[in-house]
Protein backbone atom coordinates (compact mmCIF):
# COMPACT_ATOMS: atom_id res chain seq x y z
CA UNK A 1 0.00 0.00 0.00
CA UNK A 2 1.50 3.31 -1.09
CA UNK A 3 0.53 6.79 0.05
CA UNK A 4 1.66 10.10 -1.41
CA UNK A 5 1.70 13.10 0.95
CA UNK A 6 1.75 16.42 -0.91
CA UNK A 7 2.50 19.48 1.23
CA UNK A 8 5.02 22.30 1.02
CA UNK A 9 5.85 22.07 4.74
CA UNK A 10 8.47 19.50 5.80
CA UNK A 11 7.09 19.40 9.35
CA UNK A 12 3.73 18.24 7.94
CA UNK A 13 5.50 15.45 6.02
CA UNK A 14 7.23 14.33 9.21
CA UNK A 15 4.04 14.53 11.26
CA UNK A 16 2.01 12.47 8.79
CA UNK A 17 4.77 9.88 8.36
CA UNK A 18 4.88 9.54 12.15
CA UNK A 19 1.09 9.17 12.36
CA UNK A 20 1.13 6.50 9.63
CA UNK A 21 3.74 4.31 11.36
CA UNK A 22 1.05 2.00 12.75
CA UNK A 23 -0.09 1.11 9.23
CA UNK A 24 1.52 -1.28 6.73
CA UNK A 25 2.11 1.48 4.19
CA UNK A 26 4.94 3.06 2.27
CA UNK A 27 4.85 6.85 2.34
CA UNK A 28 6.28 9.09 -0.35
CA UNK A 29 6.32 12.89 -0.14
CA UNK A 30 6.07 15.76 -2.61
CA UNK A 31 6.78 19.43 -1.89
CA UNK A 32 4.09 20.98 -4.12
CA UNK A 33 1.31 20.00 -6.48
CA UNK A 34 3.52 19.78 -9.55
CA UNK A 35 5.99 17.54 -7.73
CA UNK A 36 3.07 15.39 -6.58
CA UNK A 37 1.63 15.17 -10.08
CA UNK A 38 4.99 14.13 -11.53
CA UNK A 39 5.30 11.39 -8.89
CA UNK A 40 1.73 10.22 -9.51
CA UNK A 41 2.43 9.76 -13.22
CA UNK A 42 5.26 7.29 -12.60
CA UNK A 43 4.06 5.51 -9.42
CA UNK A 44 0.84 3.82 -8.40
CA UNK A 45 -0.49 5.31 -5.14
CA UNK A 46 -3.40 3.89 -3.16
CA UNK A 47 -4.12 7.14 -1.31
CA UNK A 48 -3.25 10.79 -1.80
CA UNK A 49 -3.02 13.18 1.16
CA UNK A 50 -3.00 16.65 -0.39
CA UNK A 51 -2.63 20.12 1.11
CA UNK A 52 -4.86 22.91 -0.14
CA UNK A 53 -2.54 25.90 -0.44
CA UNK A 54 0.91 25.30 -1.97
CA UNK A 55 3.21 27.11 -4.40
CA UNK A 56 3.64 26.21 -8.08
CA UNK A 57 0.48 24.03 -8.24
CA UNK A 58 -2.06 24.16 -5.43
CA UNK A 59 -4.01 21.22 -4.06
CA UNK A 60 -7.15 21.98 -6.06
CA UNK A 61 -5.25 21.92 -9.35
CA UNK A 62 -3.56 18.68 -8.34
CA UNK A 63 -6.84 17.02 -7.38
CA UNK A 64 -8.42 17.98 -10.73
CA UNK A 65 -5.35 16.67 -12.58
CA UNK A 66 -5.37 13.36 -10.68
CA UNK A 67 -9.09 12.81 -11.18
CA UNK A 68 -8.74 13.43 -14.93
CA UNK A 69 -6.16 10.63 -15.42
CA UNK A 70 -7.45 7.05 -15.76
CA UNK A 71 -4.73 5.49 -13.60
CA UNK A 72 -5.19 7.96 -10.70
CA UNK A 73 -8.90 8.83 -10.94
CA UNK A 74 -10.15 6.16 -8.54
CA UNK A 75 -7.61 6.62 -5.74
CA UNK A 76 -9.04 8.26 -2.61
CA UNK A 77 -7.96 11.80 -1.74
CA UNK A 78 -7.66 13.14 1.79
CA UNK A 79 -7.69 16.92 1.39
CA UNK A 80 -5.98 19.00 4.11
CA UNK A 81 -6.77 22.66 4.66
CA UNK A 82 -6.59 25.51 7.15
CA UNK A 83 -9.87 26.87 5.74
CA UNK A 84 -13.18 26.29 7.47
CA UNK A 85 -15.21 23.30 6.28
CA UNK A 86 -18.05 25.62 5.24
CA UNK A 87 -15.63 27.27 2.78
CA UNK A 88 -14.30 23.97 1.45
CA UNK A 89 -17.81 22.55 0.94
CA UNK A 90 -18.53 25.40 -1.50
CA UNK A 91 -15.54 24.59 -3.72
CA UNK A 92 -16.37 23.12 -7.13
CA UNK A 93 -13.79 20.40 -6.42
CA UNK A 94 -15.37 19.32 -3.12
CA UNK A 95 -17.09 16.24 -4.63
CA UNK A 96 -13.66 15.00 -5.75
CA UNK A 97 -12.38 14.68 -2.16
CA UNK A 98 -12.84 11.39 -0.31
CA UNK A 99 -12.43 13.25 2.98
CA UNK A 100 -11.34 16.64 4.32
CA UNK A 101 -9.24 17.23 7.42
CA UNK A 102 -8.48 20.54 9.08
CA UNK A 103 -4.91 21.66 9.77
CA UNK A 104 -3.26 21.65 12.22
CA UNK A 105 -3.83 17.92 12.25
CA UNK A 106 -5.37 16.41 15.37
CA UNK A 107 -4.15 12.78 15.60
CA UNK A 108 -7.53 11.37 16.69
CA UNK A 109 -9.32 13.01 13.75
CA UNK A 110 -6.57 11.90 11.37
CA UNK A 111 -6.81 8.27 12.50
CA UNK A 112 -10.59 8.29 12.23
CA UNK A 113 -10.41 9.46 8.60
CA UNK A 114 -7.48 7.20 7.66
CA UNK A 115 -9.27 4.15 9.10
CA UNK A 116 -12.21 4.90 6.80
CA UNK A 117 -10.01 5.34 3.73
CA UNK A 118 -7.58 2.43 4.13
CA UNK A 119 -8.47 -1.26 3.99
CA UNK A 120 -8.67 -2.96 7.40
CA UNK A 121 -5.66 -5.16 6.69
CA UNK A 122 -3.30 -2.17 6.60
CA UNK A 123 -3.35 -1.65 10.37
CA UNK A 124 -0.32 -3.28 11.96
CA UNK A 125 -1.08 -5.81 14.65
CA UNK A 126 0.35 -5.11 18.10
CA UNK A 127 2.75 -7.72 19.43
Amino acid sequence: MQILVVDDKVNIHESIISLLQQYNVDVDVAINGLDGYEKAIVADYDLYIIDHLMPIMDGLQLVKSLKSRPNTADAPILFMTTKQLSYVEKLAEFPLFSAVIHKPIVPESFYQVINQLLPQNTVRQSL
